[in-house]
């Protein structure tokens, strides 16, 4: 039996509502269909239609969107479907036939730099993850066929997904003017072509499922709680933003010491010290009122 779970996502567009799955449906690939008729080679698709107010069905990366005719509220119906399209996925059932044709959708890839002068960012504009992963070394990394992949080049040390984007960070034998078209074009046609980023079984193997991350939370004190919900509500973003993450390691009461750990661009960065300081600690020492008197942090 598998654990896929369907959370329920509003869109721009109020006819329009986004089934989102806690893993990958496809490889990359989208597939739109607008009757019954069209949806033969997607099962799940046709047994949709069956709703008289599905109008299109379009599968792609980790969802299902589901437009609907303005006979009735999506607020009336989401959790059904939601709840047919899960257990249909559960039980195995046949999501997209072999001989489906994808809808051809470009794929870019672009490259950031990061306050990390050793690592790059490259974004693509087709979700990667569902949730971040990294790799140190080619041994770490057999969980990630793209990984695995991008540790052949002989200047790659580090490699972090997260959502749409993958950071490289470079051993200093190569300079990223030689090496960044290279390592943009390797990745943009590797996810063209429809490659596994990770395998299926690497969320559970690596113990990050959200059933497992929330169980995992429930074991932790209140004060490691608080400093995660901070984390993840002011600081995640930002550093995001800049290719890398901070991981919440431990919480030690009695020396007041927060331990994190340093991912992707963060991991190495010059700055990172200066963002420790003078930004994370100094906010945990405001918000949680003494409990914290020093971050410390863990390359990772």
């Amino acid at each position: 039996m598998k654990n896929i779970s369907i959370k329920i996502t509003t869109t721009n567009n109020p006819s329009i509502v986004k089934f989102e799955a806690n893993t990958f449906l496809t490889q990359h690939k989208s597939y739109e269909f607008n009757n019954i008729d069209d949806a033969k080679p997607s099962p799940l698709a046709q047994q949709l239609f069956y709703l008289p107010f599905v109008k299109k069905v379009y599968i792609s990366g980790n969802f299902i969107a589901v437009e609907k005719y303005n006979i009735v509220e999506w607020e009336d119906v989401q959790n059904e479907v939601a709840e047919q399209i899960e257990n249909y996925l559960n039980s195995d059932g046949v999501l997209i036939e072999e001989t489906a044709t994808p809808k051809k959708v470009p794929v870019t890839v672009y490259a950031e730099s990061t306050p990390n002068p050793s690592a790059m960012k490259f974004v693509a504009n087709k979700k990667l993850v569902t949730t971040n992963y990294e790799f140190s070394s080619i041994d770490d990394a057999k969980l990630s066929p793209l990984a695995l992949e991008l540790f052949h080049f002989p200047f790659v040390k580090n490699v972090f997904f997260d959502e749409n984007y993958v950071s490289i960070t470079k051993y200093d034998m190569a300079e990223w003017n030689d090496i960044t078209m290279e390592l943009r074009e390797f990745i943009r046609k590797y996810i063209e072509d429809g490659k596994e980023v990770m395998n299926a079984n690497a969320q559970a193997t690596l113990q990050k499922t959200t059933e497992q991350l929330d169980e995992a939370f429930e074991l932790l004190d209140d004060t490691s709680k608080e400093i995660i919900n901070i984390l993840e509500e002011y600081v995640k973003p930002a550093v995001a933003s800049d290719g890398g993450n901070i991981h919440f390691d431990s919480y030690n009461k009695d020396t007041k010491t927060v331990k994190v750990i340093l991912q992707g661009a963060c991991s190495g960065c010059p700055s990172s010290t200066f963002t420790l300081k003078n930004g994370i600690e100094n906010m945990l020492k405001e918000m949680l009122n003494g409990k914290v008197s020093t971050v410390e942090a863990i390359n990772g």
